[in-house]
């Protein structure tokens, strides 16, 4: 009798391996373009920024008419309404909860009025609002125009509510215009350096960098050749060995 030492396989994977593998690495691949997608985005966004935040600091009424002017330093010279106050809440620096305090600004050469962030205040007890003095008379400040805010999924509104400061937990310059009762301009602006007006002023970062979405978009292929080697082995059966008796 002779055995042969080396068994065949056939690759027999099967209908539930199929449907399994079929349904999953299409997305698991998609995750990792989408990741890549968002990596460019991001490297773009902070192209943008860089190029904007290194543009020469301009008064309120040199921003051009047109275009993108995010992230473009503007000075401006003027008061702050001592009233019209917004504390966007849920503000989290070092890992202490606070707030960043919205005031409306006056500027002096052109009477317009915008919302700018005067940076962030400790909230360690939530029974009691935390008092914002305003800055009195005159105040030059340095300042970037901030991009739109997204608009994202929020539980009711907090703009309605009597009296001033306004705590709120998102921007929504259409309801917080509304809510002030004067023409706002369409966008924000925030403190870049220290004034009499400026509170803490270490503003994060991008929340995530184009880096950190490429290593998602490897981790989501990396996935899906593991799916694949596992459909590989898996569908590996092996021929049923034949042994011949030799009279």
């Amino acid at each position: 009798m002779s055995d042969n030492p080396f068994r065949v396989s056939r690759f027999a994977p099967g209908w539930p391996l199929v449907a399994l593998v079929a349904f999953f690495l299409p997305v698991l691949v998609a995750l990792g373009f989408w990741q890549l997608e968002r990596a460019e985005e991001k490297r773009l966004m902070q192209a943008q920024m860089d190029a904007s935040r290194s543009a020469v600091a301009v008064p309120l009424d040199g921003l051009p008419t047109t275009g993108i002017n995010a992230w473009r330093p503007v000075q401006m010279q003027g008061i702050f309404d001592p009233e019209l106050i917004w504390l966007l809440d849920n503000r989290i620096r070092d890992g202490k909860a606070g707030l960043e305090v919205l005031q409306v600004f006056i500027d002096a050469d052109t009477g317009k009025r915008l919302i700018v962030n005067r940076g962030w205040l400790p909230w360690p007890d939530r029974r009691d609002v935390p008092s914002v003095p305003t800055p009195r008379g005159s105040q030059r400040l340095d300042a970037e125009v901030l991009p739109p805010t997204e608009q994202g999924f929020t539980l009711g509104t907090t703009h309605t509510q009597p009296g001033w400061p306004k705590l709120i937990s998102r921007v929504d310059l259409e309801a917080m215009t509304e809510a002030s009762g004067e023409t706002l301009l369409p966008w924000m602006a925030r403190l870049r350096t220290g004034s009499d007006a400026a509170l803490t002023l270490d503003w994060p970062a991008l929340p995530m960098t184009s880096s950190k979405h490429t290593a998602y978009a490897v981790q989501w292929f990396a996935l899906a050749l593991a799916l694949l080697a596992l459909f590989v082995w898996a569908g590996l059966r092996p021929e049923p060995s034949e042994n011949k008796n030799n009279a």
